[in-house]
């Protein structure tokens, strides 16, 4: 019986042992007070994060097609949803050529509201083309080549000389 006593005293300082080592391997180290020898960490500054398609003004119409469609979609859902001159405007702001660009009418030939409305850009050999309106539903964009003639759409076209 001694000799039980003697195996259960034994086996339970080995077993506090253990514990007491897996604690303390588990407890973190104290932090480090700074002296004032050491110097201070450098303020992490954070990477600047994209906000959105850019104009490229050396890529292709291709690269340029997603600022395109940004720049559509943000005078889509403003007040002038379905007029020519605001999709021109815009994209003369946004650093676009107007001098490229071509845009049919606003109403149609007997005086109603144009059902669709389509504009372009032409760029290098392609053209950027944005097309608007009621029967349209959302903005569609796309990148088409350039007609022979030098333009983007075919048809009529009014003058943009505002």
């Amino acid at each position: 019986m001694a000799r039980t006593l003697v195996t259960r005293r034994l086996a339970a300082l080995m077993f506090a042992g253990a514990l007491a080592a897996t604690v303390t391997a588990c407890t973190p180290e104290p932090a480090p007070t700074p002296s004032a020898t050491s110097p201070a960490p450098a303020p992490s500054t954070p990477a600047p994060t994209p906000t959105g398609p850019a104009l490229v003004p050396g890529g292709t119409a291709d690269d340029n097609l997603p600022f395109f469609t940004d720049v559509v979609q943000g005078v889509w859902a403003g007040p002038d949803a379905v007029v020519g001159r605001a999709y021109i405007d815009a994209l003369t702001a946004a650093g676009f050529d107007r001098a490229a660009m071509q845009v049919t009418a606003d109403e149609s030939t007997v005086g109603n509201p144009a059902e669709s409305i389509q504009f372009s850009v032409r760029w290098g050999e392609d053209c950027l083309i944005g097309q608007v309106g009621p029967a349209t539903g959302d903005p569609v964009t796309a990148v088409m080549p350039g007609l022979q003639t030098g333009g983007c759409l075919v048809g009529n076209t009014r003058p943009i000389d505002w």
